[in-house]
């Protein structure tokens, strides 16, 4: 009975774990390509830059369902737009262990694309009017672990096999699984729904904001520029810190790859953590916390006193930083208000991913101009100019829109 009872009491679990696991699956395909990219070079005979196409098209994809999310999910709901977005990722994947040529490939790249940006807005909406902050940190946190996964399943399908189609075939095949999941499971993601005669309060995704409206709201931009700097501060860290401690501090390349590791690693911790106590600390002390322990971390990284400086500094920024982004979506509504939170968290993707793609690309133009050393200098910047952001996007915040319970 008391089984019985705790299962009538979480209604939404079986939507939870399901929203997890389709987390995991977005970040697989980020731990495939990094393990799988020397095997295609060699399957296509590809020169080293040839990745650059591949990334362009996935990203213009990404960008265009990601900023359109808001309409899809009006238009489509999120459970009918999470299966198709789920089959095109699946038929993407399938796809690429098939075709000939690697124009063929990069096409494909595209509608992988496309299905990704809608799977991250739509769960992200969907979590964030349904769900609290701590569900929300645990979602980013199942990214991480299939990133993790991703990896791990492509280095053994390689030494095993050596054949990388097999890894994309096996992970292809699961999102058509969890197309067919959320096609089985729509009425459970469609309920509720607000009506003009209900008695419920309306949630995020029951608003049908024109995008034009959203577009006019400077809160809107302001919380767009908020996800482009964080996003970018978080992937330029990730991306420089090797070079920063192998080319300019003459840390060993086994050292400065743990140092790297431990920063993804504290990275997924922190989410983990920060999901345990996101509703009794609040959002906003979670993400302001999290970027003044980040500008810390940033400051002691430039300063480099000693050779264990790197060490904790970067684990301090990965651990600081874990909770922003997702704390940074549960917040939109805060920011922007409910009526034009469910466009704002789809464009809040695209910007984000904007970031990651132009931030590290400017600080490395600047690094080579001048040197590596200013990598640490850029971040201090960032986290300092992102703390000037936030608290301007706290002032005379609108009502936030009431979490399910």
């Amino acid at each position: 009975m008391k089984t019985l009872d705790r299962i009538k009491h979480y209604p939404n679990l079986g939507l939870i774990f399901l929203a997890y696991v389709a987390f995991i699956a977005l970040g697989m395909p980020d731990g495939l390509l990094g393990v799988a990219w020397p095997s295609i070079r060699g399957t296509f005979s590809l020169p080293l830059d040839a990745l650059g196409s591949l990334l362009i098209f996935s990203i213009c994809g990404y960008l265009i369902s990601s900023f359109l999310s808001g309409r899809l999910i009006a238009l489509l709901g999120v459970g009918r737009l999470l299966a198709v977005s789920c089959a095109m990722t699946g038929i993407a994947f399938l796809g690429y262990t098939l075709v000939p040529s690697w124009w063929m490939m990069v096409s494909l790249g595209f509608l992988a694309g496309l299905g990704a940006g809608a799977i991250d807005a739509g769960l992200n909406t969907y979590v964030a009017a349904h769900f609290s902050e701590g569900l929300m940190q645990w979602l980013h946190a199942s990214y991480g672990i299939g990133v993790t996964f991703g990896a791990l399943l492509m280095t053994v399908v390689i030494n095993t096999y050596h054949k990388w189609q097999i890894g994309y075939f096996t992970v292809g095949s699961f999102q058509l699984l969890l197309a067919m999941s959320f096609s089985l499971t729509l009425p459970m993601w469609n309920g509720g729904k607000y009506t003009a005669d209900s008695e419920k309060p309306k949630r995020l995704m029951d608003y049908r904001t024109p995008l034009g409206e959203t577009l006019s709201q400077p809160r809107v931009w302001l919380s767009l520029l908020l996800f482009f700097l964080y996003t970018g501060s978080e992937v330029t860290l990730g991306t420089w810190a090797y070079t920063l401690l192998t080319e300019s501090r003459g840390v060993q390349p086994e050292t400065a790859g743990l140092l790297v590791g431990s920063y993804w690693a504290m990275f997924t911790v922190g989410r983990v953590i920060a999901g345990l106590y996101a509703k009794r600390i609040g959002v906003k002390k979670l993400v302001i916390s999290g970027l003044v322990v980040a500008l810390i971390g940033a400051c002691l990284l430039w300063w480099n006193p000693a050779s264990v400086t790197n060490l904790v500094a970067v684990a301090v920024i990965g651990f600081a930083i874990a909770p922003i982004f997702p704390g940074l979506v549960s917040g939109t509504s805060q920011r922007v208000g409910p009526r034009f939170a469910a466009n704002t968290i789809g464009m809040q993707m695209s910007a984000a991913a904007l970031g990651a793609a132009l931030v590290p690309s400017l600080v490395g133009i600047l690094a080579e101009h001048s040197s590596l050393e200013v990598i640490p200098i850029c971040l201090t910047i960032l986290f300092a100019v992102l703390i000037g952001f936030y608290r301007l996007s706290e002032h005379n915040p609108p009502l936030q829109v009431d979490f399910v319970k």
